[in-house]
């Protein structure tokens, strides 16, 4: 088993975990704010500079590859904070009792019927998309009107963020060879298991993601009984893109 990861930081360890199509660069906009901090960003198998193993196209796959490292590095019972299908691998292991306090930002997993088709269809076509304009996509991001339309899905703040840096997220969602097995996995596989106790876990849900629906925003919460729900009135689907100041407040204080 090979992760790339990197260390950065000093002080108590904070596991970082991105999500389906992305890499350790999707935490960029937050790193500066998460101060005091000794900070451990990998790329999940698959993804970034990690080769794929041979369930790495399941999400049940990525969870034992998790599992796995968390153990080789000495990481158990360490603070987790994941976002979308990071977020539901930081959930699974919470469950497991692997973490220590855990931050799921709007975490796949807790969507029921035709929601599941809609997340397979769009973020399908999505993907689809992004592979058929991949050489333009940097000139593209940086244009606000172009950036804001290839975002719709995912940010509700597109003009406020980096050219470059979007550039960069949506090339690696379109290069990562997984994404197209993932994506159905995730959306037609179990539901996420939840546990009887997860004082220790805290959700935080944009409210305008229309990715994960705000609606599953409770259904994660009573999945995991006693976890407390934050609302990121001004996000969509990742808050430290959309609200970097309060997404690292809510992480510095909830581990």
């Amino acid at each position: 088993m090979t992760i790339a990861f990197e260390r950065r930081g000093t002080g108590q360890p904070l596991v970082l975990v991105h999500g389906l199509g992305s890499s350790r660069a999707a935490w960029t906009p937050i790193l500066p704010l998460l101060r005091n901090r000794e900070l451990i960003l990998l790329d999940l198998p698959g993804h970034g500079a990690s080769p794929a193993e041979a369930d790495s196209g399941t999400f049940q796959g990525l969870a034992r590859s998790l599992d796995h490292w968390l153990a080789a590095e000495g990481l158990y019972g360490v603070p987790l904070v994941g976002s979308s299908m990071g977020a539901r691998l930081v959930l699974e292991l919470y469950r497991r009792g692997l973490a220590g306090p855990t931050v799921a930002l709007d975490p796949g997993g807790f969507w029921q019927g035709w929601e599941r088709g809609l997340v397979s269809s769009t973020l399908s076509a999505s993907v689809a998309l992004l592979r058929t304009l991949k050489g333009v996509l940097p000139a593209l991001s940086r244009n606000v009107v172009s950036r804001s339309a290839l975002l719709a899905q995912l940010s509700a703040r597109p003009w406020a963020l980096d050219g470059d840096f979007v550039a960069h997220e949506l090339a690696s969602l379109a290069n990562t060879r997984t994404v197209n097995s993932l994506i159905q996995d995730l959306a037609y596989g179990p539901a996420q298991v939840g546990s009887a106790e997860a004082t220790a876990v805290t959700i935080g849900w944009g409210r305008h993601d229309r990715l994960c629906l705000p609606r599953q925003a409770s259904r994660a919460q009573e999945s995991f009984a006693g976890s407390r729900l934050i609302w990121f009135d001004h996000s969509g689907h990742f808050p430290m893109w959309d609200e970097p100041a309060k997404a690292a407040a809510l992480i510095l204080d909830a581990t």
